[in-house]
C-alpha cells in the first residue's frame, strides 16, 4: 500500500475543505434567492391587497362592480369543498393505510401497489380533475356540484394520505402489538386501542397539509367546470360552486386595476386560511402527542 506524502495529504485535506465551504455557499445562495424572491412576492401582494381585507370583503358576493365585490361564496364554498374531501380522503386513506400495514402480507401484489400510489402521488392535478370529470359529473350524474369537486380534491390527496399514514404506523413499535397480542387482544383491538392512537399525531399532520394543497387547487376545478361567478353561497352538496383560488383567477383575467387589487386580497385570505389550517396541524400533533405519553 503506496504511503501519500504528508505535503500532497495537506494539499488534498485543504483542496476538500474549500470544496465542502463552496458547496454550502451555494446551498446558502440557493436558500437566500428563494426566500427573497418569497418575501418579494409577499410584500407586493400585501401592499397591493391589504387594504381591501375587511368584513365587507369576506362578507360580499361576487360582484361587476370591483368596489363591491368580496368572496364570501368563494371562501365558503372552499370550506364545504375541503369538509367534504377531508372526510373522504381520511376515512379512504387511514382504511388503506392500516390494511397495507397491518393485514397485507409482503408480496410481490403489495409491493406493486405500494409503488403506483407513490407514483398516483406525483400526478399533475390536472389529470384528476379530468379523472372526475368523466366519473362524477358524467357518470355518477353529480353535476357540477359540491359533492363532485370535494370527491375530486379527495382523489387528489388521498395519495399523500395513504403515504403519511402509513409512514406513521410503521413508526409504532412493534414491541407494542406483540405486547397486546401477549395479553390475549385481537389484532383488531391492538390496532383500534394502541397503534392508531400512537400514530394519529403523523397522520393528522399528514391530512391536514394534504388538505391545506387540495384548497389551493385550480385545475381540477377548472376542469370539472366550476363556476367563476356565483353570487350565491352553497346551500348543500349538489349546489352549484365557486372556490378562492378561481374567483382569484376570474378577477386576475380583469384588466381593471380595482379587480387586480380584489385578487391580491383574495390571495391574502387564502394565505391566512393555509397559516391556521398548518397552525391546527401543529397543534393537532402536539395534543395528541401528549395524549399518547400520557
Amino acid at each position: 500500500m503506496a504511503v501519500i506524502p504528508q505535503a500532497a495529504f495537506e494539499k488534498r485535506l485543504t483542496r476538500r475543505k474549500w470544496q465542502g465551504r463552496a458547496f454550502h455557499a451555494l446551498c446558502l445562495l440557493a436558500v437566500v434567492v428563494a426566500l427573497g424572491m418569497l418575501a418579494v412576492l409577499l410584500i407586493y401582494i400585501g401592499l397591493k391587497g391589504w387594504s381591501r381585507v375587511n368584513w365587507g370583503f369576506l362578507t360580499s358576493f361576487p360582484s361587476r362592480h370591483a368596489d363591491k365585490a368580496g368572496i364570501q361564496a368563494a371562501l365558503l364554498g372552499s370550506i364545504y369543498l375541503v369538509a367534504v374531501a377531508g372526510v373522504v380522503s381520511f376515512v379512504l386513506g387511514v382504511g388503506a393505510a392500516l390494511y397495507l400495514e397491518e393485514y397485507a402480507t409482503r408480496n410481490r401484489f403489495a409491493r406493486i401497489v405500494q409503488v403506483n400510489i407513490a407514483n398516483l402521488a406525483g400526478v399533475p392535478s390536472i389529470v384528476y380533475g379530468i379523472l372526475g370529470l368523466e366519473i362524477f359529473v358524467r357518470s355518477l350524474d353529480l353535476g357540477k356540484s359540491v359533492l363532485a369537486g370535494g370527491l375530486t380534491l379527495a382523489l387528489l390527496i388521498l395519495p399523500i394520505i395513504i403515504i403519511a399514514a402509513e409512514e406513521a404506523i410503521r413508526a409504532v413499535p412493534q414491541s407494542i402489538r406483540e405486547g397486546s397480542f401477549a395479553l390475549g387482544a385481537t389484532r383488531w383491538q391492538a390496532i383500534w386501542h394502541l397503534v392508531l392512537p400512537q400514530a394519529m399525531p403523523g397522520i393528522m399532520t399528514g391530512v391536514i397539509l394534504a388538505l391545506s394543497r387540495a384548497i389551493g387547487e385550480t385545475a381540477p376545478l377548472i376542469a370539472l367546470g366550476a363556476l367563476t361567478f356565483v353570487p350565491f353561497a352553497p346551500d348543500g352538496l349538489l349546489s352549484p360552486f365557486t372556490a378562492l383560488p378561481i374567483q382569484i383567477f376570474n378577477w386576475t383575467a380583469r384588466p381593471q386595476a380595482e379587480f387586480q387589487q380584489a385578487a391580491a386580497a383574495g390571495i391574502i385570505v387564502l394565505l391566512i386560511v393555509l397559516l391556521i389550517m398548518n397552525a391546527g396541524a401543529v397543534i393537532i400533533r402536539n395534543r395528541f402527542q401528549k395524549q399518547s405519553e400520557g
